[in-house]
């Protein structure tokens, strides 16, 4: 997903209005009467930011007839639903929060690493009390974890401990990488380098507040 999608038109895909077609909200049926004749975008209800929204952002457009009335809607090819439009259940923590962002295009992929760096979490284990290994549905070689007791639960009867990222990071076998709860609404797999730096950041700046060197 490209973030730097200049703003603007979204791509065409005119039609009258269907079965396909979202229902019109009450600000898009005001608006069309106070502007005949106009098409009228609607916004993913999860973007927040300033100023025109992105195209991706953008749902699609209504266009208002002579009368006010809505008469035609076209959809936005370009569109990345929001996981509040998917559907999706809230977050259940602040690291599932930069998942689901992260895998809409709402949200950085770096922040999953940063958020992950400090939390514990359960890992699966295999024979001997190691880390278990797994396929990812791509294919990659996969040791899951798990930020929620609930996404734990939903992903069967395993034997688990409960370990801080900091250390489970240093039992990641190699040509693996972390697979982050994958029976959430979605998961996502966090390169090792990427954790491993996140995880150092994050205890220098703890070393750095015991230190007194970010107080005012």
């Amino acid at each position: 997903m490209n973030d730097n999608t200049a703003a603007g038109a979204p791509t065409a895909r005119p039609g009258p209005i269907d079965d396909t077609a979202p229902p019109v909200p009450a600000e898009i049926e005001e608006a069309a009467r106070l502007a005949p004749d106009h098409w009228l975008g609607m916004v993913d209800p999860a973007w927040s930011g300033k100023g025109e929204p992105p195209d991706w952002a953008v749902v699609g457009q209504w266009r208002s007839g002579p009368d006010g009335e809505i008469e035609e809607w076209r959809a936005n090819e370009g569109y990345r639903p929001s996981p509040q439009a998917l559907g999706w259940p809230a977050p259940a923590d602040p690291v599932d929060e930069a998942v689901q962002l992260a895998a809409t295009g709402y949200g950085p992929g770096e922040a999953v690493p940063r958020a992950l760096a400090g939390v514990e979490v359960a890992v699966l284990l295999g024979p001997g009390g190691s880390p278990l290994s797994a396929t990812s549905p791509d294919g990659a070689s996969v040791v899951p974890v798990f930020t929620s007791p609930g996404y734990l639960q939903a992903a069967g009867r395993f034997g688990y401990e409960l370990a801080p990222v900091a250390e489970v990071v240093d039992r990641i076998p190699d040509g693996h990488v972390l697979y982050l709860n994958p029976s959430g609404p979605v998961g996502m797999t966090v390169e090792t380098d990427a954790l491993r730096q996140a995880v150092d950041a994050a205890a220098r700046g703890a070393d750095g507040s015991r230190d007194g060197t970010d107080s005012a």
